[in-house]
């Protein structure tokens, strides 16, 4: 049987996009074809959600029927891509191809792929909670159907954005890259809170609520930064003291560097 899916590389972002399909019933387990690395990998992923999907190491002629699935989601390391691409058929009759590859642009996807119609996708690690976020660059002459089977791809573990791509290295900068950034503030305010007197798994705790308390309010009331800073922030008091503190580290331009550096980076892969 022909698949509706065909999965290249599933990794943790391609499980968090297909595992949604399968539990909602968007997609049938039997109508998803997957191929990995190695068989050990595949039997590995075979015990968990996704006993019911055919996963086949990329060394099985089985593998081969991933390129007939009408959708192809192309979930590699980026340094993989031309062995794919050589190892995959001519096709003439233009299945939708999906790359969540950083830094591989549409002009070398529809070079690679030539039968395809490709498209780029930049989600962010958040959507292994459904609560990611996704930027699409699309390439040429897509069909609004199989635009709407993109949206459809990441509608279940992300909000969902069109840009030109000239604009995703800066949402991938922001955004991708934005999680690791989070994550090393929340550790140094745990630190913090350890060195004033806190139990360490309390102070994680306490700092990961924090952060996700304060981004649920900037975005719910959709407080610019600042009017939240000011709200918290009395005469003299201890909010004041930490934030003179921050801006005598360069706190602010930091992260702002880091997000330019990452933005750079990015540029530099393609």
């Amino acid at each position: 049987m022909v698949p509706s899916l065909g999965v290249i590389g599933l990794g943790q972002m391609a499980q968090a996009l297909v595992e949604p399909l399968l539990s909602s019933k968007a997609c049938s387990a039997d109508q998803v074809l997957a191929v990995v690395g190695t068989a050990a990998t595949a039997e590995s992923l075979r015990q968990g959600a996704f006993e019911a999907v055919s996963i086949h190491p990329s060394d099985r002629s089985e593998a081969q029927q991933v390129w007939s699935a009408p959708v192809q989601l192309l979930a590699i390391k980026p340094q993989q891509i031309d062995r794919i691409a050589a190892a995959a058929p001519t096709v003439d009759n233009h299945p939708l191809l999906v790359s969540v590859l950083a830094g591989v642009s549409l002009a070398r996807l529809q070079r690679l792929f030539p039968g395809h119609r490709v498209v780029r996708a930049v989600p962010n690690t958040p959507a292994l909670v459904g609560e990611g976020l996704t930027a699409l660059a699309w390439g040429e002459a897509l069909s609004s159907e199989q635009k709407l089977q993109v949206r459809a791809l990441f509608a279940g573990v992300s909000e969902v954005l069109e840009l030109p791509e000239a604009k995703l290295d800066a949402f991938l900068a922001l955004t991708s890259s934005g999680p690791a950034f989070v994550a090393m503030m929340a550790e140094a305010m745990a630190d913090g809170a350890v060195a004033a007197g806190l139990p360490r798994d309390l102070a994680h705790r306490l700092a990961h609520r924090t952060l996700a308390g304060t981004a649920a309010l900037l975005d719910q009331r959709q407080l610019h930064p600042a009017t939240l800073k000011d709200m918290v922030t009395s005469p003299g008091g201890t909010t004041i003291a930490g934030v003179r503190a921050l801006e005598r580290a360069g706190a602010r331009s930091a992260f702002m560097e880091a997000v330019i550096a990452a933005a750079e980076r990015s540029r530099g892969l393609a």
